[in-house]
């Protein structure tokens, strides 16, 4: 962890001869102009480009929600909107603002900034990147059209249990609602491993973790946190897909089942707190830093009161569940927990503040924003710390006091993400936005938002997601909606401002801030294709650019594609990121209309009967030849020659990748493990009785054991160079999945349709069909993967280097691993 300081004076690099639009795989990248360009991009710039115009306008839909519910709330009781219609408005604004904006725009600066920051070339893995856009944005798409399926979800952005269940919230939109959810936390895992990867693997010679700019540091703390967290909320929309789609009872079991959900959502949904406003801090340190002409005071205590946040947010979650069963003991130990969270936040608003007292302000835009987003937060976690008290949390519970808090913590940090975009627009345009525009746009934005968000406190009374309340309210709320109307319309001013200025604006210096310390102010205004002419390297102590190759004691890294030659220029472009995500899309459009029991709502059009099925059909034949593709494809992304690699030196970045892809894997299976085993003890744990034979499960559990044993014999054959033995060691490990996967499918028959267990026979066949499925799911990928490598294999691929079959094999022992542990539970306990 050694290395200079990585935010000290740079070197500007030489200049960049090659236009960078080509590569030497085919892979042709058009020109930015053409639309062509930004279906097949892999390039970390286009890519963070497109998540931010996307979030934006994820910000525009959600916005347009927000202001249908303060119309609704001018006056008490019904007035633009139906009682359901406002429940969805209320949900679906919730859910667009936390998931489809808050954190996609700060993922369009990562996607841009970091590796710049870090001086890598691109992200680790740049189709998983396009691919982690794609499915986030056609995630957005899924969820708009579920409001076109007999209405949206209407249980809250919470979606409590029993709410979200098919008895209160019916139509096919709403499985599609979550579906989509379901979705975006596909495309937030793959965009977590990818940034995992890069930034513990591709750092600049010289720049340990610990000389790291503070953006890059809170966006590693965020996609460390969203591994654990988005996993667990995964886990918990799988099983409640189970429940709407396929008749599973976890959420309507009175074994605890609205207290499951409550458990699983919290364990995320503290967290996600963090994870929206990590990155806005970041943006804050970097802007105060900028702007006040010095160095962050304390820097080293900011980033370890980071790491201690990001590693409490996760023993707080029942705070939010104050109002349940939990015995007091357990709410006392969260309050407890609660009120020491916000220990290292007091160090990190001093260290901010002293950091402006030590230097000497320029009030730009992009300050008064970050300012600005300090002062809303102060006041956002003020108000959080009464939540935190169990006495006043009963009172406040419930009320627009909690609407108001969230506001101000979530809304307020991000206020730091539009000063982010105003400091960064002159790199990303090469243009220089309107100064006068962007304070007025400042002022409206902050007066506006504190009309809004402190009338609901000063009418904190009134009960929230319910638009009949006390009449003495009213001038409050009329307040807030004019504020509303006013905050609204301070974002064109934004928009205007930035398109003037991309269209007409003056060309912006390379670094048009005095005192910037960062990389990409070292490069032109908007950067090369390829970043850097030279190796970046701060080994001197200072940015520098080296021309030479791997200098003796450079890490050497291995390329992506493992048939390509090091002497090859990477890859930019490819088109199957974008139809594996179409596939996907197709495929859960489908389901979501899958199920007999979900029917439209009276009036609405009727839908042929054939249409859903025939569509998940269809998405998923695409998807898997998307996938075949995707997998065939000769894409080269070569790793970082010379980089820091602590803590995981020696480790090839695709290993390091199926490593946090395990990782997050093992919280999926966690949530499901744990929801089973919380609703067994809820419901007496002595008074479960087995459902399957334990002779299947046990011949099953050799069965699986014995196939790690031939993945192992494969591997040893590819060492070897004999393709025969691979060949025959890998289709060995087929068959073992295949009798696996048989024996399954006998016994589910067996309880099925000679002893009538159904999923929805009880909780506990609900959380035995369900967990035994998940695994089934992963023997099934596994088998997929598998037949892609014979193949490959058959044709003399993995002779000369096996780690494709290294890769197989973890994955497989994991799949192995996990049912050992689910036949004891479901088969002997």
């Amino acid at each position: 962890m050694s290395g200079a300081h990585a935010e000290d004076d740079h070197q500007a690099p030489p200049p960049v001869e090659s236009d960078g639009e080509h590569d030497d795989h085919g892979h042709h990248l058009p020109p930015k102009s053409t639309l062509k360009r930004w279906f097949v991009t892999t390039n970390h710039k286009d890519v963070g480009i497109l998540y931010t115009l996307t979030a934006l306008f994820f910000l525009l839909f959600g916005g347009v929600l927000a202001l249908l519910i303060r119309m609704q709330m001018w006056v008490p009781g019904d007035q633009v909107l139906t009682g359901l219609a406002y429940n969805e408005a209320v949900t679906a604004h919730g859910l667009l603002m936390v998931f489809w904006f808050l954190s996609p725009l700060a993922f369009g600066f990562a996607n841009y900034f970091v590796p710049l920051q870090i001086g890598a070339d691109d992200l680790a893995f740049p189709r998983l990147n396009a691919l982690s856009y794609w499915l986030y944005l056609l995630s957005g798409v899924l969820f708009a059209i579920s409001f076109f399926q007999g209405g949206t979800l209407d249980a809250g952005w919470t979606i409590y249990a029993p709410l979200n269940l098919p008895a209160y919230t019916p139509s096919i939109g709403s499985t599609g609602a979550i579906l989509a959810l379901g979705m975006f936390l596909i495309a937030s895992t793959a965009s977590t491993m990818n940034f995992l990867v890069t930034i513990h693997h591709s750092r600049a010679e010289g720049m340990g973790l610990w000389d790291m700019p503070m953006f890059t540091w809170t966006m590693l703390l965020t996609v460390w946190m969203m591994l654990f967290a988005f996993a667990t909320l995964l886990g918990a929309a799988l099983i409640l897909l189970s429940d709407r789609i396929f008749g599973s009872i976890y959420f309507s079991a009175t074994e605890g089942g609205s207290l499951l959900w409550g458990h699983l959502f919290w364990f995320f949904g503290h967290p996600e707190v963090y994870i929206v406003f990590f990155p806005a801090l970041g943006v804050m340190l970097e802007l105060f830093q900028t702007f006040a002409g010095k160095r962050l005071v304390g820097r080293k205590w900011v980033i370890i009161a980071m790491c201690l946040i990001a590693i409490q947010s996760f023993l707080v979650w029942m705070h939010h569940m104050f109002l349940t069963t939990i015995n007091l003991e357990i709410k006392t130990l969260m309050m407890a927990t609660t009120i020491g969270i916000s220990l290292p936040f007091d160090l990190l608003v001093f260290a901010l503040i002293y950091t402006l007292i030590k230097g000497r302000i320029r009030f730009t835009t992009p300050f008064l924003f970050a300012f600005g987003a300090l002062l809303l937060f102060i006041l956002g976690g003020i108000t959080g710390v009464f939540l935190g008290a169990i006495v006043l949390d009963y009172e406040f519970r419930g009320t627009y006091w909690v609407v108001a808090h969230f506001h101000y913590v979530m809304f307020g940090g991000a206020t730091a993400l539009f000063g982010g975009l105003y400091y960064w627009f002159p790199k990303m345009t090469g243009k220089m936005y309107d100064e006068f525009l962007g304070k007025l746009h400042f002022v409206i934005f902050f007066v506006s938002f504190n009309v809004v968000y402190f009338s609901m406190f000063l009418a904190w009374e009134t009960p929230r997601r319910v638009f009949e309340y006390n009449v003495d309210f009213i001038t409050f709320h009329q307040f807030g909606t004019i504020g509303a109307f006013v905050l609204g319309g301070s974002f064109f001013i934004m928009f205007y401002n930035f398109f003037k200025s991309y269209v007409s604006g003056p060309v912006a210096a390379d670094n048009p801030w005095e005192y910037t310390r960062t990389a990409e102010w070292a490069i032109s205004s908007p950067p090369p294709l390829e970043n850097w002419s030279g190796r970046p390297s701060y080994a001197s102590g200072k940015l520098e650019f080296v021309s030479d190759a791997v200098p003796d004691g450079g890490h050497a890294g291995a390329a992506d594609s493992i048939d390509a030659s090091p002497g090859d220029h990477a890859s930019h472009a490819s088109i199957w990121p974008f139809w594996i995500s179409v596939g996907l899309f197709v495929f859960f459009l489908g389901l979501s209309g899958l199920p007999d029991q979900i029917t439209l709502e009276a009036g609405a059009t009727s839908i042929d009967g054939y249409f859903y099925p025939i569509t998940t059909v269809v998405g998923l034949a695409g998807l898997i030849f998307a996938g075949v593709k995707f997998g065939l494809e000769d894409f080269f992304a070569p790793a970082s020659e010379v980089a820091e690699r602590w803590p995981f030196e020696g480790i090839e970045k695709n290993k390091l990748g199926v490593w946090f892809f395990l990782g997050s894997d093992v919280m999926l299976f966690g949530a499901f493990l744990s929801a089973a085993v919380f609703i067994r003890v809820n419901a007496g744990w002595t008074l479960w009785e087995p459902i399957p034979d334990a002779t299947y499960g046990l011949i099953n559990t050799f069965v699986l054991l014995t196939s790690s044993f031939t993945v192992i014999l494969a591997l040893v054959a590819a060492q070897r160079g004999d393709s025969r033995k691979l060949v025959g060691a890998l289709g060995a490990t087929m068959l073992l999945g295949f009798t696996f996967f048989g024996i399954k499918v006998f016994e589910w028959y067996e309880k099925i349709y000679i002893d009538g267990v159904t999923l929805s026979t009880s909780v506990q066949a609900s959380t035995y069909y369900v967990t035994t499925g998940l695994h089934a799911v992963h023997v099934i990928i596994g088998l997929l993967i598998a037949g892609f490598l014979i193949v490959r294999a058959a044709r003399g691929a993995y002779l000369e280097d096996e780690r494709s079959i290294e890769y197989f094999g973890l994955y497989w022992h994991f799949v192995d691993i996990v049912w050992v542990f689910l036949f004891p539970l479901f088969y002997l306990m």
